[in-house]
């Protein structure tokens, strides 16, 4: 059954199964008017915002210490701070959230060229194609149909794509599978690849060196791991394989701008349901744990 399109909220959307491994998901979102800045934490995801009527508005993210900047499409690459934005009045959005091996196919650009920068999408798709997309997504009569909208889209994009190397999809399921815990030996050792090699594919595929990439999974992974409730924080930390608690203290006042305690308390207090409350829900890109679709993003 189609969703009704004049019916303010939010709505998820999966993929065609051609485009599995390449998309995660699809968002929309109608809002009947200003709806307030949410906070996004950085993730291993790519994420392509297509917009009508009110643009969304970055308020801090990638360009620090500039005024807020008006994004009717953007594009935004592997962050490694927390993003604020917002729509400062009524309009429609979609999102796709792309995983970082899926966005290099798609794109067919090294991934460290988008990597904490938002950009238009034109400059990597070619002249009019958000303005394209955006008049067939607008006309759409139902969200179902805008979903079917992008599958053509992608897949027609896909078809020229490259292939990832075989060895930054292991590098990068190596790192996925053990939570961000595998040091670069170790990935040297799986792959057969020198060190420097290793961090050049990962900074063409994913967008960021094997450190930063493992410090955002792991990152990930203790919020997933939160989310059945540790008996502590130094339990937490021990568990997804920080050193110490101020490993752990360190990590999260990085990529989130608050400690692990004032983190945890801002996710469990938001209210039940889809999209609601201050922090934006994060991208599963992985985790295993049954909350993590709604704690694991990246994308306003």
């Amino acid at each position: 059954m189609s969703e009704p399109i004049d019916r303010p909220g939010e709505y998820v959307g999966r993929p065609a199964a051609s485009l599995r491994g390449i998309v995660i998901r699809y968002r929309g979102h109608h809002m009947a008017g200003a709806r307030p800045a949410r906070v996004t934490l950085p993730s291993a995801s790519v994420t392509l915002l297509l917009g009508w009527q009110q643009p969304l508005t970055i308020r801090s993210g990638p360009a620090r210490g500039v005024p807020p900047t008006s994004w009717p499409a953007m594009i935004a690459g592997l962050q490694t701070a927390p993003m604020v934005a917002g729509f400062d009045g009524a309009g429609y959005a979609v999102e796709i959230d792309l995983t970082p091996l899926g966005a290099y196919q798609l794109l067919s650009l090294p991934l460290h060229h988008l990597a904490r920068t938002v950009i238009a999408p034109d400059h990597v798709l070619g002249p009019g194609w958000a303005a394209n997309a955006t008049e067939q997504l607008a006309a759409a009569l139902s969200w179902s149909r805008r979903w079917q909208v992008l599958d053509a889209l992608l897949t027609r994009r896909l078809s020229a794509g490259a292939l990832p190397s075989p060895a930054a999809v292991q590098a990068w399921s190596l790192l996925r599978e053990r939570g961000g815990a595998v040091s670069l030996r170790e990935l040297t050792r799986a792959t057969g690849l020198g060190r420097r090699r290793i961090q050049q594919l990962l900074r063409e595929h994913i967008g960021l060196p094997p450190q930063t990439l493992s410090r955002i999974v792991r990152f990930h992974r203790a919020l997933a791991v939160a989310s059945t409730g540790p008996d502590s924080l130094v339990d937490l930390a021990g568990q997804v394989g920080y050193h110490d608690q101020p490993h752990m203290y360190r990590d999260f006042r990085a990529l989130s701008g608050k400690t692990p305690a004032e983190l945890l308390h801002l996710m469990r207090r938001r209210p039940a349901g889809h999209g609601s409350g201050h922090i934006q829900p994060f991208n599963d890109f992985g985790l295993t744990t049954p909350s993590s679709s709604d704690m694991v993003s990246s994308g306003p």
